[in-house]
């Protein structure tokens, strides 16, 4: 896994390029269970409490925005836990790779 302080500073090589770029905003329709999630995908998510800039959804290079449901009038889990969230699935679609 790699951190990029943001979507800029991440480099735009075709490896990137080629890989989906998942935004996770609370204005998405589509729930991060619903993706499949392929090695070299990239998951973008925005600070605590503002979430993404709506200049960074829509990024050329986002390709899709995704949401991890809440119960309502919950506004947002902490960046932590969603972040634990979506890589734990995205780790788990993929088998595990690596682990033991």
């Amino acid at each position: 896994m790699v951190v990029h302080s943001d979507l800029e500073a991440a480099p735009a090589s075709d490896a990137l390029v080629s890989s989906g770029v998942f935004a996770f905003t609370a204005g998405a329709t589509r729930w991060y269970t619903d993706v499949e999630f392929r090695p070299g995908d990239v998951l973008l998510f925005g600070p605590e409490p503002t979430g993404l800039s709506d200049e960074v959804l829509g990024h050329a290079r986002v390709t899709e925005r995704v949401r991890i449901p809440m119960l309502a009038g919950r506004r947002s889990l902490n960046l932590s836990n969603s972040a634990a969230v979506v890589t734990y699935e995205a780790r788990r679609q993929q088998g595990f790779a690596g682990a033991e």
